[in-house]
């Protein structure tokens, strides 16, 4: 299925991603870009501090092209550091703030950072990492925006507040459209993460194609999002799309708690706003759920996860708003699969975002045309990554000519929706029909009891696999037999036979990742009966 729009054209070919945000908004100097927890800045000053940071790289010796760790929270600090190593041509490599010292080790060694830009707050963690042999970081630039600079560093630092000021502007580096602007590590369920490598074109195509024909964004908006900037997902809605219409942006360094989000839209009152599924069922869950008089919101944006149909129209019932579900990735940047404004068919991906393809193929590889039947989803368009970094074996069985493999299942309905089916490797064969975990768990909680689920296959006594499923129940709701088998006969109510859990469990959280995706790898393993053989619920 291809869009049929026109994509915008595209940039010139030579291409700084820093220097071109800068001259968008050289006539907003004086307009907010960044509010966080400390303070606000213009995009004038943001200008002035991203020349500053460039420079005061290059003072401490890395060179064009060379890597630097980016390991910081949400905060102002951030896009300077970010669009700071662009303007100097050289490579932030975006890390994850919630991973441990073993993953930041192997990060070190496998990126050859020359420096590291870190939080305060994160030092304790990244010095573990650093106490082992084998990296090539030379330099700290720590950020102390909310923290007092610590002592006893295991390197020469730099407190950036103190820092920065005495740099020396310096002009942008003349760097290529296609050269490396920046990497992002994906976050896999089994083996060692990927670096995708990104250009700078990447940041320009996401925003040209996304930001402004499908949101709509506009230097009238206020942008929050609860995806970190480390995610591909927040790199866009916090820095690429509201720096390249001239939008203000609130950042925060806390976790995404329902709490925390509220006193953003309460207090600064975003416009538009950027979560994931598992935020928006707990925002809904919450005896604090702000009245819709209380806040400002336009619209809202969902990715990481596909949205439970049930969430979007609560939702919006609660906030006159839609919620915009997309699908995009690490290796293409941000979404290209998406609803738009005033064509939301909750329960769908919507369509191929224009300037983008995707197809559906077949195990053998074949383009599926019939409608209603799942296939593997591939995407062609602007924005992919070159590669995963010195690696080779899983660049090729990613990045496919134009075409990237997502890992994603989808079938598209008869009107041209995408539907979301599930990751490959969640997939079941039950009965020799594919099932999806997501449609089941999308059923589930549509239950009044029912906050989250997750569902795995499990092997019975005879070798054949069936639905088995894992259930979060809503505050002031009592687990028991009872509500398993009327959960049971609920789904079976609705979905084919074949597709009902023969076995509920009750837990009181699901594992997760730090982007709030459900890990069934984890509970496969925890719940997978020794010698292949589940037990069953009482209804058959």
């Amino acid at each position: 299925m291809t869009s049929q729009s026109a994509a915008p054209l595209p940039p010139s070919e030579r291409l700084n991603f820093a220097a071109y945000i800068a001259s968008l908004n050289h006539a907003r100097a004086s307009r907010l870009a960044y509010i966080d927890d400390a303070g606000q800045i213009t995009y004038g000053e943001l200008a002035d501090r991203v020349a500053r940071f460039a420079g005061g790289l290059a003072a401490i010796g890395v060179r064009a092209e060379e890597r630097v760790l980016l390991l910081m929270h949400d905060c102002i600090d951030w896009p300077v550091a970010f669009l700071g190593c662009l303007q100097a041509g050289v490579v932030p490599v975006a890390l994850n703030t919630l991973l441990t010292a073993d993953d930041y080790r192997f990060m070190l060694a496998h990126s050859r950072a020359r420096a590291a830009i870190v939080s305060a707050g994160l030092l304790p963690v990244l010095s573990q990492a650093l106490a082992t042999p084998g990296h090539s970081v030379t330099q700290l630039l720590v950020s102390t925006r909310g923290g007092p600079m610590p002592a006893g560093l295991p390197l020469p630092s730099h407190d950036l507040s103190d820092w920065l000021p005495r740099q020396s502007p310096i002009a942008p580096a003349d760097t290529c459209a296609d050269d490396i602007a920046f990497w992002l590590y994906s976050s896999g369920s089994t083996g060692r993460p990927k670096g995708a490598v990104h250009t700078h074109a990447n940041l320009y195509w996401t925003a040209a194609l996304y930001a402004q024909p499908v949101l709509g964004l506009s230097d009238n908006d206020v942008c929050f999002s609860a995806a970190k900037l480390f995610f591909a997902y927040g790199l866009g809605n916090a820095l690429s799309f509201p720096l390249s219409v001239g939008a203000t942006t609130i950042l925060m360094a806390e976790r995404p708690t329902p709490a925390a989000v509220f006193a953003r839209w309460k207090t600064h009152q975003p416009t538009v706003f950027f979560g994931a599924p598992t935020g928006y069922a707990g925002m809904l869950a919450s005896p604090d759920l702000p009245a819709r008089e209380a806040v400002a919101l336009r619209l809202c944006s969902s990715a990481g996860e596909a949205l439970p149909r049930e969430i979007g129209e609560r939702f919006t019932a609660q906030y006159g708003c839609e919620i915009i579900d997309g699908i995009g990735s690490t290796e293409m940047l941000h979404i290209f699969l998406s609803n738009r404004p005033g064509d939301v068919r909750y329960g769908s991906t919507g369509k191929p975002v224009p300037g983008y393809r995707v197809e559906l193929r077949d195990e053998a590889g074949q383009t599926i045309e019939a409608a209603e039947t799942i296939g593997d989803l591939f995407i062609d368009g602007p924005s992919a990554a070159l590669m995963y970094w010195a690696d080779r074996r899983r660049s090729q069985s990613t990045f496919l000519g134009n075409w990237t493999r997502s890992g994603d299942k989808y079938f598209r309905d008869t009107d041209g929706y995408y539907v979301y089916a599930g990751r490959g490797d969640d997939m079941l064969k039950v009965s020799g029909q594919y099932v999806s975990p997501f449609e089941v768990e999308s059923t589930l909680m549509q239950h009044a009891a029912v906050l989250e689920a997750a569902v795995i296959g499990v092997n019975n006594e005879n070798g054949l696999t069936r639905v088995r499923a894992f259930v979060v129940l809503k505050d002031g709701t009592q687990a028991g037999d009872a509500l398993a088998t009327e959960l049971q006969a609920f789904v079976k109510s609705r979905l084919a036979p074949h597709k009902y859990p023969r076995q509920v469990d009750f837990l009181a959280e699901l594992p997760k990742t730090a982007t709030g995706k459900i890990q069934r790898f984890r509970l496969r393993d925890a719940h997978q009966p020794a010698g292949g053989s589940a037990s069953q619920s009482p209804q058959p």
